[in-house]
């Protein structure tokens, strides 16, 4: 099928990165029209617009036409791609197989060629799933090093990468970023191919979030949504992008943002088969929800990224803390921090251990784990963290009734969040600062430091974080001389929930919720539901 002029259209589209022509022209002709490269072509195309199993067809088509042109190595190299492309979708056997049969072609060769960079980069891989870590690291060099003697970018980035990312998780942070950083220069240099492109970019970017280092994790975020939107019908890459976004999102106050960025890329992942992508997705978005309280989806999002692969921590513990089960919340942090067997992952729970810690009164415990992320964050060169590390040093000292030491620790939290563009934290260090000018007995100041906060997380729409700063405020300076149930009732009134609704939300009784309102309205002088919440707008509680 297809005339000989469809050929030259379905180059001419892949070379554009047209990927949706490119795969449907090509994927209608027959194989005698196609040489060895189109069929990577096919593959290529087929694997960017999210066809998995058309590219595992085309890489049977590309092998099959290797062996019957005597081809060793282009059979040995559809054979390298059938093995990552099976691997990835879960077909660990199969996917065996074939590393086997390529090991096998390339055993038969009398000189060294490039292909067997990439079989080391699979065997690389291979070491990695059997948490062969010595062994992977070992080898992740010689990767490069065919790389470069080849003069073939992808080879080299993706040496560069691996090996960057094991430096990291085996403690030599300042160098895995070094060869991270040095892999992506030749990837916006346009050096590499679409799929390596692709493959660096989530690398680079899940590095820089595991580090918290959200200024690089900013940086190549944008650049990899450019390059995405640059590429007519991509799918492949085009969900961990829309993670990433919603990451940036969430850190950036903008929660209902990133619930639909992070629900859309939930979609995406699941259109190409779910896994871990997907899983971390839904554990992003069920964070925030949590921060929006809507602990109900919240909890959802986390069962879904369990059963998905994510641990679905320490968000969950953190909920379990936020609903009062603070036992299983201290549960839950002790054997995610049990299982952290590298510095990486435990900088990722750290801060929740010592919120749960200090709630359960294990302040001593909690301590110590502020004075771990604080040297994790120096050892990283980590701002987020460091701010992190002054916001649980603050908690920890407030906790201990060392107020001065609390204050000055939030205040440094706070400015360090403040650079970082980050307002729900900003708001966070602002209410421990009120606390320790509180505990002083600077109460003017403390309510100068409450009232924006206050407006802040009304702003943002959290609504648990809201609810505790109306605790923290007298009676007679909250709008109205609303108590903080009634402030949170009124938020979910403007948000537009029905008296149902905000019963079930609240966990109330509906009829309880309609002597609240009574209450609010009173309060307010007002004699609807539209007046009180034009009072909440004006008065900034939404």
């Amino acid at each position: 099928m297809g005339a000989p002029e469809d050929l030259d259209l379905a180059r001419a589209a892949y070379e554009r990165r047209d990927w949706i022509s490119a795969y449907r022209l090509l994927s209608a002709l027959d194989d005698d029209a196609l040489v060895g490269p189109d069929f990577v072509a096919l593959a290529t195309a087929a694997y960017l617009v999210g066809r998995h199993d058309d590219v595992v067809q085309a890489l049977h088509r590309a092998y099959r036409s290797s062996e019957k042109a005597r081809d060793l190595r282009g059979a040995a190299r559809a054979a390298l791609w059938l093995t990552t492309v099976l691997e990835d979708a879960g077909e660990r056997a199969v996917a065996h197989g074939w590393l086997s049969r390529a090991e096998g072609l390339l055993g038969r060769l009398d000189e060294d060629v490039v292909e067997h960079g990439y079989l080391r980069e699979r065997q690389t891989f291979a070491h990695l799933a059997r948490g062969e870590i010595a062994d992977a690291l070992a080898l992740a060099p010689t990767v490069t090093a065919y790389g470069r003697r080849f003069a073939d970018p992808d080879l080299a980035a993706a040496g560069l990468v691996v090996e960057g990312r094991l430096r990291i998780y085996t403690g030599d942070v300042p160098g895995g970023l070094a060869l991270v950083d040095e892999a992506m220069a030749s990837v916006v240099a346009g050096e590499t191919s679409p799929i390596y492109s692709g493959l660096a970019f989530c690398a680079a970017i899940e590095a820089c979030q595991e580090l918290s280092d959200l200024g690089r994790a900013h940086e190549w975020t944008r650049a990899m949504s450019t390059w995405c939107d640059r590429q007519a019908g991509l799918v492949a890459f085009t969900g961990q992008c829309a993670v990433h976004r919603g990451q940036l999102l969430r850190m950036h106050g903008a929660f209902p943002d990133a619930v639909r960025e992070l629900e859309d890329a939930a979609a995406r992942h699941g259109t190409a088969g779910g896994g871990a992508a997907a899983g971390l997705a839904h554990y992003e978005r069920g964070e925030a929800l949590r921060v929006l309280g809507r602990e109900d989806d919240a909890a959802s999002a986390y069962d879904r990224a369990t059963g998905l692969g994510h641990p679905g921590q320490p968000g969950r513990a953190l909920l379990w803390l936020a609903r009062g089960e603070t036992d299983a919340a201290e549960r839950a942090i002790r054997v995610s921090l049990a299982e952290a067997v590298d510095p990486v992952r435990r900088s990722a729970l750290l801060p929740a251990a010592v919120e749960i810690l200090t709630a359960a009164g294990e302040v001593d415990e909690a301590a110590g784990l502020a004075d771990e992320i604080r040297a994790t964050a120096d050892e990283f060169g980590s701002v987020a963290l460091a701010a992190a590390g002054a916001y649980a040093t603050a908690s920890v000292a407030l906790a201990r009734g060392d107020a001065e030491r609390a204050l000055a620790a939030a205040r440094r939290a706070g400015t360090s969040w403040g650079g970082l563009e980050a307002p729900y934290e900003c708001a966070r260090c602002r209410v421990l600062v009120a606390r320790a000018l509180r505990a002083l007995g600077d109460e003017r100041s403390a309510l100068a430091e409450l009232e924006p906060a206050a407006r802040t997380f009304a702003e943002l729409g959290a609504m648990p974080a809201s609810a505790e700063v109306a605790a923290l405020l007298p009676g007679e300076v909250r709008p109205g001389g609303l108590s903080a149930r009634e402030v949170e009732v009124l938020c979910l009134v403007a948000e537009g929930y029905t008296n149902a609704e905000i019963a079930a939300e609240l966990v109330l009784s509906v009829k309880t919720v309609a002597r609240h309102l009574s209450n609010i309205f009173a309060k307010l002088d007002v004699g609807s539901r539209a007046a009180a919440v034009a009072y909440a707008y004006e008065h900034r509680l939404v």
